[in-house]
């Protein structure tokens, strides 16, 4: 059975588990839609952060709803991509993370998404906690346990 009560996730900081954001695929608002589409393609993401020229946070832009751009009335078509950008399609009522919450908060938002960007009080991006970053921390916790 595991037994997390060393591995205290109301003590734990998301800063201590999370990719740092020079790490992490973005795009900037004022990108064209179909180099979203590139970035996301490329990396094998159905989603990435959004950032203004500071690097502040500003929402997430996913496969799917470029995608949804891309539908006409009977056929997939690229070219409506055409003119658009980032900013004008992207979600940027998203849930974040501070540096200093700790990961029994991030677990209730991870059951619902597959990462959670973190930011300053500034909204500036400081990286991401992946659902599978916080999983292997656990299961590194179960096996630690069974050996002792």
């Amino acid at each position: 059975m595991l037994n997390v009560t060393d591995f205290d996730l109301s003590q734990k900081l998301v800063s201590e588990y999370m990719i740092p954001s020079d790490k992490v695929a973005h795009v900037q608002l004022n990108n064209p839609l179909d180099h979203a589409l590139l970035v996301l393609t490329k990396t094998g993401y159905n989603a990435v952060p959004v950032l203004d020229f500071k690097s502040r946070f500003k929402g997430l832009i996913s496969k799917s709803t470029i995608i949804e751009e891309m539908i006409g009335l009977d056929e997939i078509n690229v070219g409506l991509l055409e003119g658009k950008i980032v900013e004008s399609v992207m979600d940027d009522e998203v849930k974040t993370l501070q540096l200093d919450d700790t990961l029994e908060k991030a677990l209730h938002l991870l059951i619902d998404y597959n990462f959670i960007c973190v930011v300053d009080r500034s909204n500036m991006m400081e990286g991401i906690l992946t659902r599978r970053q916080l999983l292997k921390q656990i299961r590194n916790q179960f096996y630690r346990q069974k050996t002792t």
